[in-house]
């Protein structure tokens, strides 16, 4: 049987907005929900938290994803950091969907770049490998799609076993 100090809501707390640009810095995948033909979709994406523009920034080939996103672009964003079932914290992002072009694309997708090379752990060779074949693919193939999603509002929770 459950105490009132150890229910579930006892436990589960909010993070203050320096946590939450602070989990925001420190990843680079995230889950993006978005709406198409009135059916939710969650997929996996690469972003960077530009703190200075407030806007996380990504790129995409067009597709399904970019379609749904100009028709309907509410769009949000989940950071999920798992130490264990009962120690963790989640940030979510609302924001809208906004195209770059041209010049704020090419200057927009070398923040991404550069970001996410920082962020990456010497150690973590993998990213490391995929990051720099990016680029070079984007250098041969031209500036792919990029977009932000200019953050309109975010919300943390943490809970610590």
């Amino acid at each position: 049987m459950k105490t009132p100090e150890s229910s579930e809501s006892k436990t589960i707390q909010e993070l203050e907005s320096d946590q939450i640009r602070a989990i925001l810095k420190r990843h680079y995948i995230g889950s993006l929900a978005f709406i198409s033909h009135s059916h939710p979709y969650v997929l996996p994406v690469t972003f960077f938290y530009d703190e200075p523009a407030n806007c996380l920034i990504s790129y995409s080939m067009e597709g399904h994803k970019i379609e749904a996103m100009r028709d309907n672009p509410a769009v949000s964003l989940g950071i999920y950091e798992m130490d264990s079932p009962v120690q963790w914290r989640s940030v979510l992002v609302h924001g809208r969907f906004e195209e770059l072009h041209q010049i704020d694309a090419k200057a927009s997708l070398h923040r991404f770049t550069e970001g996410i090379r920082k962020q990456i752990s010497p150690k973590d060779e993998q990213a490391r490998t995929y990051i720099e074949s990016f680029s070079s693919k984007a250098q041969k193939l031209g500036i792919p799609l990029v977009y932000r999603i200019r953050i309109e509002e975010w919300s943390g929770k943490f809970r610590e076993g």
